[in-house]
């Protein structure tokens, strides 16, 4: 009697099954996790499985950070007007912050989280501490005093996790509401002062000059605490942008790349409503109060989740800073 044909039953042939292994063995080895795999001359290989090209391809795998200890702090003069004015209601916050990984899990990605501390109460703010790049995770350098430790947690996890630390910031505060890849190989980074200094900023923007990026410093007022208050991809070539409150400057960059501009108006800026996230395949998730923004991306045909974050934004930010994009597939 012959044997069997190989990949019978279902089965890969032999050579087909070894190639697949030794795939699998490469991009653990490529995307191991180490305290600093950038190389400090550029030319840093992309991650194989973790990262993306660009902020706006198929959203697979995002971190969130849990609303369990979350209380209402002074961390911008946004968050510091809600606090004289109405505090956040915690209980309401966190099940608005439930209905937003809701959304997550709508669209299939694959939802990380963060290990709640209690002597972490912001943690929910996943982009501030950490920033996903192509080539591994920037550690930021908070501002505020009180949430340094969100650093220190933010390694922890993605040494858990297995994901490689691209470098750390180490010359001034730089948080990742900051870093706004534009498109592949283009990166918008903002400086505010308050949250963000010209140090920090400009030692990351030397770093991605050396990888052979485009690198654009927004230099805004602190009051708006990080550029993706202002200006966040919503698809290829498609981006939100408040123009009320956006330097022209960077709005004739954009234009000059061949990107449509959205405006999202001032006072829906102001509620967080240019804060959204791209999943991707025309799919947003964004906060209900946008509805300048909603009613003109699904006039484009975009799926819109809309999502009550008014109270929980009280607190100092909205969908994009609650969210870190581990994984978009090409």
């Amino acid at each position: 009697m012959s044997p069997p044909c190989a990949g019978a039953n279902g089965g890969s042939p032999p050579k087909e099954r070894e190639t697949t292994v030794n795939r699998i063995e490469q991009i653990h080895v490529d995307d191991a996790f180490t305290l600093r795999r950038r190389n400090l001359a550029g030319g840093t290989k992309p991650l194989k499985h973790w990262g993306f090209r660009n902020e706006t391809d198929r959203l697979t795998d995002v971190l969130l950070g849990s609303p369990a200890y979350l209380r209402h702090m002074a961390t911008s003069s946004l968050s510091r007007k809600h606090l004289r004015e109405a505090p956040c209601n915690i209980q309401t916050a966190q099940a608005q912050h439930k209905e937003l990984a809701s959304a997550y899990e709508h669209f299939g990605v694959n939802i990380h989280w963060l290990e709640p501390e209690v002597e972490l109460p912001m943690q929910v703010y996943t982009r501030d501490s950490s920033v996903m790049t192509p080539y591994g995770v920037i550690i930021t350098a908070m501002a505020n005093w009180w949430r340094r430790g969100e650093n220190y947690a933010a390694i922890r996890a993605y040494e858990k996790m297995g994901i490689p630390i691209y470098d750390m910031v180490t010359a001034g505060t730089f948080e990742g509401g900051d870093f706004n890849v534009i498109e592949e190989g283009c990166v918008l980074i903002g400086c505010g002062g308050a949250r963000t200094q010209e140090e920090g900023a400009r030692q990351v923007a030397g770093w991605f000059e050396k990888e052979g990026w485009e690198v654009r410093l927004a230099f805004i007022d602190e009051y708006y605490v990080h550029i993706d208050l202002m200006v966040v991809p919503i698809a290829p070539k498609l981006t939100a942008v408040c123009l009320a409150c956006t330097e022209p400057g960077i709005v004739d960059w954009l234009k000059a790349k061949g990107h449509e501009i959205i405006d999202v108006p001032f006072q829906d800026t102001m509620a967080l409503g240019c804060n959204f996230m791209s999943v991707g395949d025309d799919r947003i998730i964004a906060p209900t109060a946008s509805k300048s923004l909603i009613e003109q991306l699904k006039a484009r045909g975009f799926e819109v989740a809309a999502v009550d974050t008014g109270e929980i934004s009280k607190t100092g930010g909205g969908i994009h800073c609650m969210a870190q994009a581990l994984r978009r597939a090409a």
